[in-house]
């Protein structure tokens, strides 16, 4: 296992993560920091990083370092964007970090900085077609791509922070800077030529930090239960609620709503009228939030280098391995689980009638299942429901993932809380209890069916002949602890389905 660091210097932030980088690629964050030093701020009016900028990146760059010292980093991969890619000081700036922090930046060319977003979105998220907008504070990048193939990119030499600056002196209120920004972005827009062959179908997909504090600030409005920012939907409304709200407001007001970073206060009203240009120009609707983007990429390259040739085909599936890897878990006692659940609803649709996309709840649970035993054996189905929904698992939305959640814990038919089931009822309602209740019993009897941890049931055949469910199972071996498990499920077989259970 190897240690690393990423630092993403933007032209309005600086990001650390600590990572830990197995040898079969798949890798933690183990911590993170980050801090606004805003070093593209007021450069737009000659070119140069000014001083102070400097000496607050350069304080910031030192304690990130002193972070990866104290964690035993290995290596660091540092990179710079916009505002030192632009900046005429650039030389003197990078030698400077290099004498007093001891990270070497490398300067990200506008191709570079879209590739790596791409492959941070691409990698962790299950959307075939879409089209990528990540406002930064010195440039914005739209990126497109169709059957997860990208088609094309552009990058424009603005962002947050260069959007407000060009209007902050014009003596306009707060609510026309909104409306020169939209009407500024449009017209950079109209000049991009391949956005008129986007796909219609195509969704939105929102990186960066102004899309994560909309997304803050709509889930506090909601009192949406999940903390999970990546893919979350915020749809049309709510994104024009906010951006009402705060075009308008003054600094000082800005700062007191909740899910609002203080030091994005002041520039995310441009980010956000951009947004809104780029939705209106796209004819776009909802935008999913992606909590990857560039550091997200730099680092798929690292652990996974043939990411640089071809993304990861099942999103789902490397996220899911990487986490049983991480918490420990019997690889091929969990596979075999899928495997036998994944049987079991195929075998009893005639049963449940699920359409087929229940499949991929089922399978989640299956491979999250003993995720909680290494926090205590006793009620670990409870701690793995609570991994499901903690632990951030890519290309499944946040209504499956609280599927999957009740599924791994409800390990009864009364174990089911109906006041917890009622926290999420903005993602699923009343009937889809019977469905938790169905596939959680599929789990456990496909667990049940591999108790001895050596695959000796490899196949299972259902018969379903009047009130009676005959489940008939392909053995290699002795399979007498995996049937006599099996059987006392058969109470909880016949509450749910309606149907005596026999296995043989």
């Amino acid at each position: 296992m190897e240690k690393i660091a990423i630092i993403d210097l933007g032209s309005n932030t600086a990001r650390l993560l600590l990572i830990e980088v197995k040898e079969n690629g798949h890798f933690q964050i183990i911590d993170q920091l980050k801090e606004a030093p805003r070093l593209g701020e007021e450069m737009e009016r000659d070119g140069f990083l000014k001083p102070q900028r400097i000496q607050e990146t350069i304080r910031v760059l030192k304690m990130f370092r002193k972070l990866c010292d104290a964690n035993g980093i290995e290596r660091i991969i540092a990179v710079a964007t916009a505002a030192v890619r632009r900046a005429k000081n650039q030389r003197s700036f990078l030698d400077e970090v290099s004498a007093t922090c001891g990270i070497k930046l490398r300067v990200l060319s506008a191709e570079e900085e879209a590739m790596y977003v791409y492959r941070g979105v691409i990698n962790t998220m299950d959307v075939p077609k879409g089209i990528i907008l990540e406002i930064g504070g010195g440039s914005t990048k739209i990126v497109y791509y169709n059957r997860r193939n990208l088609l094309n990119y552009e990058t424009l030499p603005f962002g947050a922070i260069t959007l407000t600056e060009l209007f902050k002196n014009d003596g306009l209120t707060p609510d026309q800077q909104a409306v020169k920004v939209e009407e500024f972005f449009t017209e950079q827009l109209k000049k991009v030529e391949w956005l008129k062959d986007v796909d219609p179908e195509a969704q939105m997909i929102g990186v960066g930090g102004s899309f994560r504090n909309i997304c803050r600030m709509t889930k506090i409005m909601k009192k949406y239960p999940l903390r999970a920012i990546h893919n979350y939907v915020v749809n049309d409304n709510d994104f024009n609620h906010v951006y009402d709200l705060i075009k308008g407001l003054d600094l000082d007001r800005k700062k007191k709503i909740k899910g609002l970073s203080i030091g994005r206060a002041d520039i995310l009203p441009s980010a956000l009228a951009a947004i809104s240009a780029f939705k209106k120009y796209m004819n776009l609707g909802n935008v999913i939030i992606s909590a990857s983007g560039l550091r997200t990429g730099i680092l798929f390259n690292y652990a996974v280098p043939q990411t640089l040739d071809k993304p990861i085909t099942d999103v789902l599936s490397y996220s899911l391995n990487t986490l049983t890897d991480f918490y420990g878990c019997n690889q091929a006692h969990t596979n075999h689980v899928v495997n036998l659940a994944v049987q079991l609803f195929k075998q009893l649709r005639v049963l449940h009638k699920f359409p087929r996309q229940y499949l991929k709840i089922l399978k989640v649970a299956a491979h999250m299942y003993e995720t909680g035993r290494t926090v205590g054996f006793y009620n670990f189905e409870k701690h793995s429901g609570y991994i499901v929904l903690n632990a951030q698992i890519n290309g499944i939305s946040h209504r499956d993932l609280v599927m999957a959640s009740f599924v791994v814990s409800s390990s009864a038919i009364e174990d089911i809380n109906l006041i917890d089931w009622a926290r999420y009822r903005d993602l699923v309602g009343d009937e889809d209890i019977d469905a938790v209740k169905k596939m959680g019993v599929m789990l456990r009897l496909a667990d049940s069916f591999d108790r001895s941890l050596s695959s000796v049931v490899s196949g299972i055949n259902c018969d379903i002949l009047g009130d009676s469910v005959i489940m008939k199972t392909e053995v290699e071996g002795d399979a007498s602890l995996e049937l006599n498990s099996a059987i006392q499920i058969s109470a909880d077989f016949r509450k749910i389905f309606k149907k005596n259970l026999e296995i043989l």
